[in-house]
């Protein structure tokens, strides 16, 4: 049985007097996809630099693909994409990818290949030639991709990888992470599109004030006991009217209503109706990740 791609047990971090991580337990499995998630300042940067082997646990220990954190030989192992980057405008696209295979020591005979699947796969074959001074932020978003992609790491660190793309360049990056996890990759997505990481990761971690205040698949972060309605033309009436059912959160012309009993849901819609709502969807079952992030940090705030 192959060790787990993760291990963290009891890390903490601090810088000075300023506790970033708070003993820190954390298995992931090979080939998971992970959603890493939390507000500014959550310990998320500091977790992924743990695992990079930028820095170093002021307590507990860790492995990374099996070796403790900081392993020069797992690091080889691991693509990572940052926020914010910014490669050489003068580079070609080819030139780029170039530079980290021999930073990476790749082999020379194996170098052309992997840097052409990587063009291919974020789709910048026909721009392999260009100087990046030419591409639009998204195109750039994407040759980082295809850096953090070279050589098809074993485990794969996105820091915000959707977030200069639009809509056709979103579900493309999907396709491309899924596919990393497919052949075998650990992919940790950190990003604060929270409807990108529901639709691609197999779990997630939210992590808030160096703390994990919840983990597991999305059933199981995001409670299934309630209802999500699309309703507009709700007043002060209606949605007196719909706190009468229990605590609810709205998103736009969307509310979450949870918990509520199936048989409740009927008598939800009419209530909603009889002030002058107009309901265009219900969904029974899971809410939103975004609906219970805002609730499991409004928990985490109160405990503290």
């Amino acid at each position: 049985m192959s060790t787990p791609a993760i291990e963290l047990d009891g890390v903490a971090k601090s810088y000075g007097r300023t506790v970033a991580l708070h003993e820190l337990d954390l298995t992931v499995g090979r080939g998971e996809l992970v959603g890493l998630l939390g507000p500014n300042g959550a310990g998320k940067t500091t977790t992924i630099k743990l695992l990079l082997g930028l820095v170093r646990p002021s307590a507990g220990a860790g492995r990374v693909l099996g070796a403790p954190l900081g392993d020069r030989r797992a690091r080889g192992a691991i693509g990572y994409l940052p926020e914010q980057f910014r490669y050489q405008p003068w580079l070609h696209a080819r030139e780029v990818l170039r530079l980290h295979a021999e930073l990476a020591r790749m082999p020379a005979a194996t170098r052309s290949g992997a840097i052409d699947h990587a063009l291919a796969l974020v789709g910048l074959t026909d721009r392999a030639d260009d100087s990046v001074n030419t591409f639009s932020k998204g195109m750039q978003q994407r040759l980082g991709l295809g850096v953090a992609l070279l050589g098809d790491p074993d485990l794969v660190l996105l820091d915000e990888p959707t977030s200069a793309l639009d809509p056709v360049g979103r579900t493309d990056v999907r396709a491309i992470v899924r596919a990393a996890r497919d052949r075998g990759a650990t992919v940790i997505l950190n990003s604060h599109l929270l409807t990108e990481v529901e639709r691609v990761c197999d779990r997630v971690i939210i992590l808030d004030h160096g703390r994990i205040i919840a983990s597991g698949s999305l059933d199981e972060v995001v409670a299934s006991d309630g209802v999500r309605l699309h309703v507009t033309g709700l007043g002060e009436e209606g949605r007196a009217a719909a706190a009468a059912f229990g605590p609810g959160a709205f998103e736009g012309d969307w509310l979450t209503v949870r918990p509520l009993a199936a048989d409740r849901i009927p008598d939800l819609v009419a209530a909603l109706v009889a002030t002058g709502g107009r309901i265009h969807a219900v969904e029974p079952g899971r809410g939103s990740l975004e609906a219970r992030f805002l609730e499991l940090l409004g928990e985490s705030g109160a405990d503290t």
